[in-house]
């Protein structure tokens, strides 16, 4: 099967833009992700995947705990300063002794709890530890381009 053809059929799944972050050796390190997923209830299990050349696979590995923040619609500058096209200053605060990025809908605090590889990606299994809620919009992300949310009327019988 073509690469090409596969890239594009997963780009036909819209999704949420997260950005991971973590802190190892006093530094915060993050990076700009669209695979994550909620996995389990009871407990409360997240999974998010990095891929083996991404230089935030060996600071979650030696963190052992990272975050995910859900990106808000106003935030693209932020997911575009993470996946390497530097944006200026991006502002964090703290959530469970993890940097979380400031205005995120959501910031998911996790230790991790099991490591799989698979293909070309290590997928982390996060056991939350703490969760922080905003009232916002998401950013969305679908075929390649950075999306918002359009509310479609329906019509009544």
């Amino acid at each position: 099967m073509d690469d090409l053809l596969f890239r594009k059929a997963m780009g036909k799944f819209a999704t949420g833009v997260t950005v991971l972050t973590t802190n190892h050796e006093g530094d915060i390190h993050g990076m700009t992700a669209n695979a994550f997923m909620s996995v389990s209830l009871n407990p409360k299990l997240v999974v998010i995947s990095i891929g083996h050349h991404a230089r935030f696979l060996e600071k979650v590995t030696r963190s052992k705990r990272f975050a995910v923040n859900i990106l808000a619609e106003d935030q693209e500058q932020v997911s575009k300063h993470f996946s390497g096209k530097p944006q200026g200053e991006v502002q964090f605060a703290t959530l469970d002794g993890l940097p979380v990025i400031e205005g995120a809908i959501a910031q998911i605090t996790c230790d991790v709890a099991s490591v799989y590889e698979e293909g070309d990606h290590t997928l982390f299994i996060g056991k939350v530890t703490d969760i922080q809620l905003e009232e916002k919009n998401p950013l969305l992300f679908y075929t390649g381009q950075y999306c918002e949310i359009t509310t479609l009327e329906t019509k009544k019988s």
